[in-house]
């Protein structure tokens, strides 16, 4: 190669070298470039799955609790056609630290999973139409009743644990408007025995892992002369009888006697009987129990399932496994439905905050409560005692009857508490509309007045979202068995508020849809119809009431007692942490301070003139009340607890003259039963009117008032036929 070639690859090879230095050096810049970023971290594991997360369906082959497909022996409901039956468990999360959740008392005290979760099991019952499109996408959903299920005269069938067969489903009120049917457990304490429903709850445990324990009262009474052992919620945490108090009384006001601790003994941590072997307890003696328990559950969570397995079948797809949501896609509309206990569970479940789901939206869109009265069910406390409830003679120190009662928000000068069961929703907008509909049993024994009156006992108008109905004159629950005495010295009342109760479950369901709900129907102090009972002297260890027979207006019937026997509510001193939900006085200690009570004034016959008149009360053939005694041999002349009164009139004057009765017989104030069958017509086509009867009801009113009016051996006027 040339010298001059050389020189010339020299350079060029020198250029593509200072071209490399460049690129790499940049030093065509001043400034070094910025370092290589890291690589970006990984997001975030999503959080661990709350509410239902586990849907275990029973097969149709399931050797008990078996699911059906369809069901009701393939009876079709109308243009709705065959219901299927689905039946299994839900297995559930809650975060501790959720506010929704941190409600519950203990929930901070309950284990928890890997992921810092308590978990729990609830049963679940659903009947649906087997083709979803040809319901009407609306869930009527009951809480179960001690387990049980109560739907069955609402619904006009036999009703019934395991509703299956073509009989169970009866007129079947709702499956023929195509009504989605659900049950969900709420209780821990129930027996999962004959198709009862419950759930399973954790055990809490102090924070050094020891068991809590608590003091526990118990109430004790038998109808009977030959229980011989008690059984208990809790397990004691020492059979030494020593440890424990057992006292008896015969009646409600009488001071109880001590049984000796030799006289009684632990037949199991969770059972009692009387020494010697073999003695029966006494019939309807009371005896009361204050022992040493341990293992609480915590309770509460039983509002919590509920509201999980509504928003669950409300708005999932399917659980974290993948199994379907059997109501996926469908519901449109969600309305609890509850009788008694539940419906006081219900009472609670609002209060608590319960109707905001886990992602915040609203579960029920309306509330059916029937004969809860103001009351709750005391679920969220240490030690729990749902199954327990309050009237007259029973179980007055359990904290059911505590502020607030009502929905709308007041200031109780009792407790100096501000409060009503509509705070926590009306702050997180998920309020449902709701009725609350009593007999005037719950007025007389559970002073229902107090869901719609201040605790001065001035008249609340209604809330926006809250209607209260009173049945006039009739019992707790449901109708009893014509010309029946039970254990009550009178009649039990036979009065069907269900006719009614149809009614307003439509205005409910129209109300929802925007169309106002009749006004409430209550007795009240405005209108001159709420009488006020009286309270026997502070000193007594629990305050009870009585009603003036002249201030009421109530007849002086021969063979009837009336003493205005009415429970009232005591504000009692439950221990410094009951806010906490631990009660740690047992039992509590009255304060000598009581709230008002009032009941529906009476006319000349002794039927409360306030209310929903249904026939029997507006043309009656017997006055009917909420109230009755019990027997002598049962506990006499102490209040018969949830039945009512009926006690018939006389068929003609010589009759009711003979023995002084006030009240117009049969004959003198109708003439003749043709007279009485037309006005029983008239009353119930005006109760239609006024949307408290649907036409299918007042066409049975219409029939029976057809049937002779028949009366077996009364207490007064014996048997006799009109």
């Amino acid at each position: 190669m040339n010298t001059d070639a050389f020189a010339h690859h020299k350079r060029v090879a020198a250029l593509v070298l200072i071209g490399m230095v460049a690129a790499v050096t940049g030093c065509s810049s001043s400034t070094p470039p910025p370092p290589a970023a890291p690589p970006a971290a990984p997001p975030p594991p999503p959080p661990p799955p709350t509410g239902i997360v586990t849907l275990n369906i029973n097969s149709t082959t399931a050797m008990t609790a078996p699911s059906q497909m369809p069901t009701f022996a393939g009876t079709t409901f109308g243009a709705v056609g065959t219901y299927d039956k689905i039946r299994g468990t839900a297995s559930g999360t809650l975060d501790p630290k959720d506010p929704k959740n941190a409600v519950i008392t203990d929930i901070a005290l309950a284990p928890v999973d890997a992921n810092g979760l308590v978990e729990y099991n609830m049963d679940f019952y659903i009947l649906k139409p087997s083709d979803l499109t040809k319901g009407n996408h609306k869930v009527f959903f009951e809480l179960p009743n001690r387990g049980g299920k109560q739907y069955g005269p609402l619904n006009l069938s036999a009703g019934g644990n395991d509703p299956t067969t073509a009989a169970d489903a009866g007129t079947a009120w709702l499956q023929n408007q195509g009504y989605t049917i659900v049950w969900g457990g709420w209780e821990p304490t129930v027996s999962r025995a004959n198709n009862s429903m419950g759930v399973t709850v954790p055990v809490p445990l102090n924070a050094d892992g020891s068991h809590i324990t608590g003091q526990v009262y118990e109430y004790i009474e038998n109808d009977n002369a030959t229980t011989m052992s008690a059984s208990l919620p809790y397990a004691a945490n020492s059979t030494d009888t020593t440890l424990a108090t057992l006292t008896v009384k015969q009646h409600l006001t009488d001071t109880p006697t001590t049984i000796p601790s030799t006289g009684w003994t632990w037949t199991s941590p969770t059972t009692i009987a009387l020494l010697p072997a073999g003695t029966p307890f006494t019939q309807s003696a009371i005896y009361e129990l204050v022992y040493t328990a341990k293992d609480p559950w915590v309770a509460g969570i039983g509002l919590a399932a509920i509201r999980d397995l509504a928003a669950f079948l409300r708005n999932a797809t399917a659980d974290t496994a993948g199994t379907a949501n059997p109501l996926a896609g469908d519901v449109q509309r969600m309305v609890s439905f509850g009788s008694s206990q539940p419906a006081r569970t219900m009472n609670d479940f609002i209060w608590l905050g319960f109707n905001q789901d886990l992602t915040g939206k609203q579960v029920f869109d309306g509330v059916f409560n029937w004969v809860a009265g103001g009351d709750g069910v005391a679920i969220n406390y240490r030690f729990e005692q749902s199954g327990m409830t309050e009237r007259n003679r029973q179980q007055h120190l359990y904290p059911e009857g505590i502020f607030p009662f009502a929905y709308a928000t007041t200031t109780d000068p009792l407790t100096g508490k501000t409060d009503g069961r509509d705070s926590r929703c009306s702050a997180s907008n998920t309020c449902p509309l709701v009725m609350n509909i009593d007999s005037a049993n719950e007025y007389w024994v559970k002073a229902g007045s107090m869901l719609h009156s201040t605790a001065t006992g001035s008249d609340l108008p209604d809330a926006v979202n809250f209607r209260t109905y009173l049945i006039s004159g009739s019992q707790h629950g449901g109708p009893g068995a014509a010309n029946s005495l039970g254990v009550c010295a009178q009649f039990v009342n036979s009065t069907d508020q269900f006719p009614a109760l149809r009614a307003l479950f439509e205005d409910l369901d129209q109300w929802i849809d925007g169309t106002a709900p009749p006004d409430s129907k209550v007795p009240k102090v405005a209108d001159g119809t709420a009488v006020f009972a009286t309270v026997n002297p502070a000193t007594e260890a629990i305050a009870i009431g009585s009603v003036s027979q002249i201030a009421l207006g109530f007849p002086t019937i021969p063979g009837l007692n009336f003493d205005g026997l009415i429970t009232v509510h005591n504000v009692w001193d439950w221990g410094p942490q009951f806010d906490q939900g631990i009660i740690s006085v047992v039992p509590p200690t009255p304060t000598g301070k009581v709230y008002p009570n009032f009941v529906s004034k009476v006319d000349v016959d002794g039927n409360e003139v306030a209310g929903i008149r249904l026939p029997p009360v507006s043309v009656p053939v017997a006055t009917t009340a909420g109230w009755n005694h019990r027997a002598t041999a049962f506990g006499g002349p102490d209040g018969c607890e949830s039945s009512g009164l009926l006690v018939p009139f006389a068929p003609d004057q010589a009759t009711r003259t003979t023995i002084g009765d006030p009240r117009l017989s049969l004959t003198e104030r109708y003439g003749t039963h043709a007279a009485y069958a037309s006005a029983v017509a008239a009353a119930a086509a005006s109760l239609q009117a006024q949307r408290f009867l649907l036409p299918l009801d007042v066409q049975t009113y219409i029939t029976n008032a057809q049937k002779p009016v028949v009366v077996t051996a009364n207490p007064i006027y014996g048997t006799y036929t009109w």
